[in-house]
């Protein structure tokens, strides 16, 4: 059987072809991509290219000729046990995404999104972001040649902006939150036709962020770890690992994923998800974030409540960190495992630290711990933290 692709509801189960389309007619439930006919197997991954296209039979592009690959993926997967000793674990992994081409994990779904508008033949791509999203979608967009327009507030921080801009992107700074430029956003791709990655491409966007599943257990020797801890703003890329996982049981790639928790971990001034968890009702959205980690700053997480399924099927939990946590988690990262992360890297570190602390965590877990996006990103931040001598007079050249 050749392989098959069509959208799902992830709601009401309806099926529909790999349109251009997003959400359910029936009940407004948004769409997963899912796969017949795929067989994937670990021998025709490991001869794949070294990027995430390696799993491209579990990708939503028919016509590899309309793929857009710019190097991402295939990050590594770093036994981080100076880190681990600081934390009394023995078995703890990060999963660094800082070092992709745009340094974020953001290449992945931009990448996936993309190259699937291209094959759509949509005339333009954008997207809305709070930073890496806007220069991941432009650079893949570059690669394509295809237009790029991106919605962000104003207030990100300028090297996301001047990245983008570096890109060719069109930016269009939203005086108000990230809310706001998703709203502003989803109209346009409605007016216009354009493919807004994250709004009417997720569908297919989504599909990159599975393939930081599908790296990690590759890279543990297909064996399945015994909890996640992921940083949580859309919750897009919490679900998809889920997903990814999942789908990597079904195909016979890793074995029983039933034991594996998944943890979320968010900023203290924009955690929703953290909050419902706890009170054991809906997502209330967050009105106004105030958090240093302005890539996770989402206060109404679109999946939001199919993140806290994913916790309750997985027996995990949701922890937040506030902004002092945050920052000693960055410079714990960095000074013991030299891997510099932005503020939304720091988050899940400083929430496995507080459950490490708090005796929630075994010591001989094989633990998988997320880092997003790169330190040179957002260093504002630490600035005040870290005194920067000064200049001293330099000394003449010794003379023989």
């Amino acid at each position: 059987m050749a392989r098959e692709i069509t959208l799902a509801c992830r709601e009401c189960g309806r099926e529909y072809d790999p349109e251009f389309r997003y959400v359910c007619a029936e009940c407004f439930g948004p769409l997963d991509v899912a796969y017949a006919g795929a067989e994937p197997s670990r021998a025709r991954i490991g001869a794949g290219p070294k990027t995430y296209w390696r799993y491209g039979e579990l990708l939503p592009i028919v016509d590899r000729r309309h793929i857009v690959d710019i190097g991402a993926g295939m990050t590594p997967l770093t036994h981080a046990r100076r880190l681990g000793e600081a934390l009394g674990l023995s078995r703890l992994y990060v999963k660094n995404d800082s070092v992709n081409p745009t340094f974020s994990f953001k290449d992945r779904p931009a990448g996936v999104a993309v190259s699937r508008s291209r094959e759509l033949g949509l005339p333009a791509v954008g997207c809305a972001s709070t930073g890496n999203l806007a220069s991941a979608t432009a650079a893949h967009a570059a690669a394509a040649g295809l237009p790029c327009r991106v919605w962000a507030p104003a207030g990100i921080e300028a090297p996301k902006v001047v990245q983008a801009l570096s890109y060719g992107a069109e930016l269009v700074s939203v005086d108000g939150t990230y809310d706001d430029a998703n709203r502003m956003a989803a109209r346009a791709g409605d007016r216009e036709g354009h493919g807004i990655v994250n709004i009417n491409m997720r569908s297919y966007y989504v599909e990159g962020s599975k393939t930081l599943a599908f790296e990690a257990a590759e890279q543990l020797g297909w064996e399945v770890p015994d909890r996640l801890v992921v940083p949580v703003g859309s919750g897009a890329m919490l679900n998809a690992i889920c997903k990814g996982f999942g789908e990597m049981r079904d195909h016979g790639l890793v074995g029983d994923i039933s034991r594996m928790r998944v943890d979320a971990a968010q900023p203290t001034g924009c955690a929703p998800v953290v909050s419902a968890f706890r009170d054991g009702g809906r997502v209330v959205p967050v009105e106004r974030p105030e958090t240093v980690a302005k890539s996770l700053a989402i206060g109404d997480p679109g999946d939001g409540r199919y993140v806290l399924r994913r916790l309750e099927e997985s027996s995990g939990t949701a922890e937040e960190a506030g902004d002092a946590e945050i920052l000693d988690a960055i410079l714990l990262l960095a000074r013991t495992e030299g891997i510099f992360t932005e503020p939304a890297g720091g988050v899940p570190v400083a929430v496995l630290k507080k459950m490490a602390e708090a005796g929630l965590v075994d010591r001989d877990e094989t633990i998988v711990c997320y880092v997003t996006g790169n330190g040179l990103k957002a260093t504002g931040p630490l600035e005040p933290l870290l005194r920067v001598p000064a200049p001293v007079p330099a000394m003449e050249a010794m003379v023989a």
